[in-house]
């Protein structure tokens, strides 16, 4: 390749050509899902009467899902489980894809790479490969399925993807995140877990396409994670006979308060960058605590994170699809300058992407 190329593929980031959103039919109201608990959750053998108010103080108002709500209220093994997370995420993907790919003015031939994020299902083969004849996408594209990031795979996804962008002579790559968090109820499960994410999770999907350097469009900067020891346990699945079941603590908004700043200040230092330098920030809202915390460690008002508070009312926790939301919308507001998109994960870590609008 000529060194006049390089020098291109060197200084010119990858962009943001489009975002496409989609979220499945079944509206779930969080006073509904409050009046079902005590349904879904016996009360001699929970703490479902204590934990109540995590339904009423949770930020949210909505959410969504690919199964009705009676469907919660009874058992359903893995098998079925798997099944509906495979139809579903292949239908969800292709509204998403579609969506962003006629906003970008491209077709499915252009697309030289797939990036797919979701922790909440299995498929082999995999997404990527499920919808390429569904999209029509070029049989030579460059597949990367990725699984295990959590909430942190809308951000880490999407630097993969933007990495990605850089290598390829030409096309554009399709970075996708679909999450079903809703499937992942277990009837049976009366943890603590398991009633908190009762009153968290919704299901939804996002497709992004990614322009090769030189492109327009919101420029996709630099990125990097942070993995801490030894806190394995704080966030993550444990595998059951009957699904996925959920694991995390309490301590994730200490967690935040206590070790993000340093993280964030680290990556910010080996980009020659600090934190007058950003404009704003784009965040994955695990929760209202955990926005709290947020806000806190980015020395930013209470309710600061404003879009990160609308998406989570609208739509809930939707692992690493709801920080691809929050872009969203603060694109269509009018995102300008430089942001710092971040989300927290399983590992426990923290995945980092610069955003130059």
């Amino acid at each position: 390749m000529p060194q006049a190329a390089l020098r291109v593929i060197e200084n010119d980031p990858p962009t943001i050509l489009a975002i496409g959103t989609a979220v499945p039919p079944f509206v779930m109201e969080q006073r509904e899902l409050a009046a079902l608990a005590p349904r879904m959750f016996d009360p001699q053998r929970s703490e479902v009467d204590r934990l109540m108010p995590v339904f009423e103080h949770a930020g949210i108002a909505t959410r969504h899902s690919c199964v009705p709500l009676d469907w919660y209220l009874a058992p359903h093994g893995w098998r079925e489980r798997n099944a509906l997370y495979i139809e579903h995420a292949v239908e969800l993907l292709s509204r998403a894809a579609g969506a962003a790919l006629a906003e970008a003015g491209r077709r499915p031939g252009d697309i030289a790479a797939v990036v797919v994020a979701s922790t909440t299902g299995i498929a082999t083969p995999s997404l990527d490969a499920l919808l390429m004849n569904r999209l029509g996408l070029d049989p030579e594209v460059i597949r990367l399925p990725i699984f295990g990031l959590g909430c942190a795979g809308g951000v880490a996804g999407l630097s993969h993807a933007a990495a990605l962008a850089r290598t390829l002579p030409e096309g554009d790559v399709l970075f996708l995140a679909v999450e079903l968090c809703a499937l992942t109820f277990r009837q049976g499960d009366m943890s603590n877990s398991n009633i908190i994410a009762a009153a968290l999770f919704g299901d939804g999907a996002a497709a992004m396409v990614i322009g090769r350097p030189g492109s327009a469009g919101a420029r996709l900067g630099a990125s990097g994670m942070r993995t801490w020891p030894d806190t394995l346990g704080v966030m993550g699945w444990q595998v059951e006979d009957d699904g996925f079941g959920v694991l995390f603590t309490r301590d994730i908004p200490y967690v935040v308060r206590s070790r993000l700043r340093e993280a964030v200040v680290a990556f910010l230092a080996r980009h020659d960058l600090a934190r007058r330098d950003l404009a704003g920030f784009v965040c994955h809202p695990g929760g209202v605590k955990v926005l709290e915390a947020l806000e806190e460690v980015f020395d930013l008002p209470p309710g600061g994170l404003q879009a990160e508070r609308e998406t989570l009312r609208d739509h809930g926790n939707m692992s690493a699809v709801t920080v691809l939301f929050v872009l969203h919308r603060m694109m269509q507001q009018g995102l300008a300058g430089r942001h710092l998109m971040s989300a927290l994960g399983p590992g426990f870590s923290a995945a980092f992407q610069v955003i130059e609008a």
